[in-house]
């Protein structure tokens, strides 16, 4: 039997070459207390659009809050626990003001790291291989 496949967008931010990570409250569906990006199901829309609506929901960022510095190459995962394949669609956006972000309540908390520090948070599956899919 195939696995069910769900395609999600995952909109990585970026601000003087530091990576915004967030903690996903215990209120979402899925890897509750782990540390993401932005991201949401794709559904009835494109993912180029999908992404800037999640931007939108859950950190307060309009499209000219936001620079698209690069898509990725769609990464297909299998997660063996939720009997899921995913497909994640990798953006990467520049944010000129940090302070303009403002989480909804699907995150309980965020942090700007460098992004050699990201194996020190415990993450969504496979969140450094969609990384590297957009920050060179």
């Amino acid at each position: 039997m195939m696995a069910e496949q769900r395609e999600v967008v995952s909109c990585f931010l970026e601000c003087a070459g530091r990576l915004l990570l967030l903690k996903r409250s215990q209120e979402v569906g899925s890897y509750r207390g782990q540390w993401a990006t932005v991201s949401g199901y794709v559904e009835s829309l494109p993912p180029d659009e999908q992404a800037l609506v999640e931007l939108s929901e859950e950190v307060s960022l309009s499209e000219a809050d936001l620079r698209l510095v690069k898509k990725g190459e769609p990464l297909k995962v299998f997660d063996r626990k939720m009997g899921l394949r995913w497909v994640i669609h990798p953006y990467l956006f520049s944010v000129e003001n940090e302070d303009k972000v403002c989480l909804d309540w699907e995150h309980d908390d965020s942090v700007w790291i460098d992004p050699a520090e990201l194996d020190a948070y415990d993450t969504v599956p496979k969140l450094r291989e969609s990384l590297a899919r957009v920050w060179d």
